[in-house]
């Protein structure tokens, strides 16, 4: 397996006990979906080693306990400390069409819908209060708000996402060369 094919799930944070179980965040947006999983890929040294998960226990806020087969000690899943962890995009659930995961969007051209083509996705940001797709445009950083009214789909084959932006949202984030004592 090649992590082109697969999504990124999570991280291993630390060890949890003394028999092997790990401490995991699942850096997805609805982690309980994740409450039976079979097996993941743990990322060593480059390469995807798969694993069966024998036991996870998914926390508050993204946080999981997870024992996986043979790893069966403290010493051992220290060695995994660090590792992210995978999952092949076959196993994702088929969106509406024009829908995407915010992981598939990398790279993709912001179209508006009446500004045309702006710049391309840098990545996506999730605070707990709006997830946002932040944007490279003219040197600037622009953050939109994934918002229906706002992001209207994607087009996979394409690499687009096509957006209908409020009025004055790029001026907002536009670097003036002028000083606040130049204003007149």
């Amino acid at each position: 397996m090649d992590k082109e094919s697969c999504y990124l799930l999570g991280y291993v944070v630390k060890t949890h006990g003394l028999k092997g179980e790990i401490s995991v965040f699942l850096d997805v947006d609805y982690p309980q979906d994740y409450d039976e999983l079979d097996s993941v890929f743990v990322e060593t040294k480059g390469q995807l080693i798969p694993y069966i998960v024998t036991k996870i226990n998914i926390q508050q806020k993204g946080k999981a306990i997870v024992k996986l087969e043979t790893i069966d000690n403290i010493d051992v899943a220290q060695t995994l400390v660090g590792s992210s962890l995978y999952l092949p995009e076959d196993v994702l659930d088929d969106l509406e069409d024009g829908g995407f995961y915010y992981h598939q969007i990398m790279g993709y051209t912001i179209v508006d819908k009446t500004l045309g083509k702006l710049g391309q996705v840098r990545t996506v940001y999730t605070p707990n209060a709006q997830d946002l797709i932040a944007m490279d445009y003219e040197g600037n950083e622009i953050l939109i708000p994934i918002v229906d009214e706002i992001v209207d789909k994607a087009n996979h084959e394409s690499r687009e996402i096509y957006v209908n932006l409020p009025e004055g949202l790029l001026e907002i984030y536009k670097n003036d060369d002028k000083s606040p004592d130049d204003a007149d």
